[in-house]
């Protein structure tokens, strides 16, 4: 029985993939953003108690088991294993000398003994020997009972759509190249004409006449083929941005969540499949298409000279086609590997560029160094194994090539001999023969561009299948009910992965409207969370969040965020001037609301004391301005906004005690009537709020005013008491 194989679509998408072979291998089909949404995936990937849980939610039984390679022929299979210590594989056969590995990132691969027991076995050791992690799973009745998922078919109107509004133009391209064929179907008569007639009478003036015709056809085609290169790159332009463009409109669409639970190399790499795309489109694509023509119209004509040839001619390029196939599924399995460490590249190299201070600061330079080296040396494997299949892939299709055309001279040459072909006809024939192999080369090309194409396409279905955070097939609401009061009621949330704890648990709490609410607690109490999920980040909770009576469920993400205006501990700082930062949302910055922004935020004179003010350009992710500049610009990019909610998460940690106290005044007075939730630790923050609610290990420990709760004496109390002694 033949197993289904599935690539993994991302750098850390092997989990998923293994169940997603698994399931296909007895008989169902599910989506691998199903699956990686009931495991729990995120940028580290899942856990194999991630894989087993979800395993059993499809109906598997599964059992994990460490385990020494005798063990594994007994065991049933297929099973997942863990390799390498950071990577999941499917074990589909074993026996004494071979392993049969199904490996989401390379293929279907064959290990010898050793070389699987290197890459399987764990450090532990059991009175036998080396052992490894495997994940045991056999289906129940209740697998087969559910009905799996519908396989979505790769979806090639993607392409189509971008060529509808450009058919104008591709029929003048169309045009040019069907006019230079026409011009190219002239040459070998002329030739002919030149050598017969011209040379054999002697006649100079004929032949002078016949060379000035291709002259002027020799021109014309040059003409042409810039008028055709010109719009080809018009075309090749709009489509490249309307592709990159739909491109970046739907990952603008998607959750925020899913940019946390993906590798940001893996989203590079796919702007690189849109290129894949464009070039497929407007490269050779339409050429090739078009030489069919020429084929056709050649082959007619050479086959009207002597049909041998032709006959001839076709063997040997169907073996050459033949050959060339044999390379396909290699080149295949290279694309995958080369995008899965183009991806971990792409990650690789934004660390060590954003990184830099810490990894400096922490004599990380050798190690991190060495990381990405390592992963340069595979890449230089991997091109090294390229090179060396292109080279027997040339070599081979060489001398197919020049067999068939030393073939066809030797029986062009004897065909002039015996008086069958004049010596004008040969030239004729070998400049057909000639212009007949250049459409071969270029089915070739096509055939390697398609299965490229092909292969960027699957990876570009997999983010345009996804589902938008706003589908058009649900209605949201786009106002505010009158009440604006948010009433959570028995909230918990636990982040995506099997085994993770309740970050919230079991919250019931009132934020009044036009009230200043505080949220204190320790690190990892859920503070951060519960603000994440107040701005929509994240749905996946349990319970309840009301908007006054409606459902926040319903509230649309996109209207509800227009309403809010949020300065959280990882805010984005752009490479663009202060003003461009501070008026993220705007077209036209309004010069009034930047200035009262600016000055509730206290950073209005270190603006203006900048030569170039407000036009000063910032470098990415803040560079150039302190740690408290930095805070105090989200500050007023969030009063900027003018919103009706306001969520603070340690927005003034940062700050001197001078700004700090000069800023908590310039709020106090922005917030009156708006509805504010304050994360934070200083007292000064948050003493003065109308609620503070302390959280303890995802729950609610006390809640009520800043004297009540010092009176009390209990988990606020302690958190602030330093601070109170200080201030005594």
């Amino acid at each position: 029985m033949s197993f289904s194989f599935y690539r993994q679509l991302n750098a850390m998408d092997c989990g998923p993939t293994c169940l997603r072979m698994i399931a296909k291998h007895y008989g169902k089909h599910y989506n691998v953003d199903t699956i990686r949404q009931n495991a729990g995936f995120s940028k580290q990937g899942v856990s194999l108690l991630g894989i087993s849980e979800t395993a059993e939610k499809m109906g598997f039984r599964t059992r994990g088991a460490q385990i020494n390679f005798d063990k594994l022929y007994t065991a049933p299979l297929p099973a997942v294993l863990h390799w390498n210590q950071n990577h999941f594989v499917v074990l589909v056969s074993i026996n004494k000398k071979i392993a049969k590995i199904a490996d989401p990132g390379r293929g279907i691969v064959s290990y010898k003994k050793a070389e699987f027991l290197r890459y399987w076995v764990s450090n532990s050791k059991d009175e036998i020997g080396e052992i490894g992690t495997v994940l045991l799973m056999e289906p129940s009745p209740a697998f087969y009972e559910s009905e799996g998922e519908k396989e979505a078919k790769l979806n090639w109107g993607i392409i189509t759509r971008y060529l509808r509004p450009a058919k104008g133009q591709f029929i003048q391209i169309f045009i040019s190249l069907l006019i230079s064929s026409l011009l190219q179907l002239v040459f070998p008569f002329l030739t002919q004409t030149m050598v017969d007639t011209g040379i054999n009478t002697r006649n100079l003036q004929y032949i002078t006449i016949v060379l000035f015709a291709q002259l002027m056809l020799t021109f014309s085609s040059t003409v042409i083929g810039f008028i055709r290169s010109r719009l080809q790159l018009r075309i090749s332009n709009k489509i490249n941005i309307a592709v990159l463009s739909d491109f970046w409109i739907k990952l603008t669409r998607l959750p925020i969540s899913y940019f946390d639970t993906h590798q940001t190399g893996d989203t590079l790499q796919r702007i690189g499949d849109n290129g894949q795309i464009q070039s497929f489109i407007t490269g050779q694509t339409m050429g090739t298409i078009f030489s069919i023509f020429n084929f056709f119209i050649y082959a007619i004509i050479l086959i009207s000279y002597n049909i041998n040839l032709f006959l001839v001619f076709t063997a040997g390029n169907l073996l050459y086609f033949g050959w060339i196939q044999l390379f396909l599924r290699i080149r295949r399995k290279m694309n995958y590997e080369t995008f899965y460490l183009s991806a971990k590249e792409n990650s690789a190299t934004l660390q060590l560029v954003q990184g830099m201070q810490e990894i400096r600061l922490n004599n990380a330079e050798r190690l991190k160094r060495w990381e990405w080296e390592n992963i340069q040396v595979n890449l230089f494997n991997l091109k090294y194994k390229g090179l060396n299949y292109g080279q027997w892939q040339g070599a081979g299709g060489l001398f197919i090539t020049q067999g068939k055309d030393i073939l066809l001279s030797f029986m062009v040459a004897q065909l002039v001999v015996n008086g069958q072909l004049t010596f004008g006809t040969m030239l004729a024939v070998q400049y057909i023969i000639g212009q007949l192999s250049g459409p071969v080369g270029q089915f070739i090309g096509l055939s390697q561009s398609i299965q490229d194409a092909k292969i960027s396409m699957e990876r570009l279905n997999e983010i345009h299948q996804l589902e938008d955070e706003e589908p058009t097939n649900k209605s949201f609401m786009t106002y505010l009910p009158q009440s604006k009061d948010i009433t959570i009621n028995n909230l918990s949330f636990a982040y995506p992965g099997a085994g993770n704890d309740n970050v919230l648990e079991d919250i019931n709490l009132d934020i009044p409207e036009g009230k200043v609410t505080a949220v204190v607690g320790i690190s990892g109490s859920g503070k951060t969370t519960l603000l994440k999920l107040l701005l929509k980040i994240y749905d996946q909770y349990e319970g309840e969040i009301r908007i006054g009576e409606s459902n926040f469920r319903y509230l649309s993400p996109s209207f509800w965020r227009r309403q809010c205006g949020a300065v959280l501990q990882d805010g984005y700082i752009f490479n663009d001037s202060i003003a461009r930062n501070i008026a993220v949302g705007d077209e036209y910055v309004d010069h009034e609301k930047l200035l009262h922004s600016c000055r509730v935020a206290n950073i209005l004179s270190f603006i203006e004391s900048l030569p170039n003010g407000f036009n000063t350009q910032l470098g990415a992710d803040g560079v150039g301005v302190s740690q408290g500049q930095r805070q105090r610009l989200l500050i007023a990019r969030a009063v900027y906004r003018d919103p009706n909610y306001l969520f603070f998460d340690e927005a003034t940690n940062a700050l001197d005690a001078n700004n700090e106290k000069v800023i908590v005044e310039n709020l106090a007075n922005f917030f009156q009537g708006r509805t504010v939730i304050v994360v934070a630790h200083r007292l000064s923050t948050v003493k003065n709020a109308d609620k503070i609610v302390v959280l303890h290990q995802g729950k609610i420990a006390e809640e009520g005013t800043h004297a009540y709760l010092t009176s009390i004496r209990g988990r606020y109390y302690d958190l602030v008491k330093n601070q109170l002694e200080l201030g005594a």
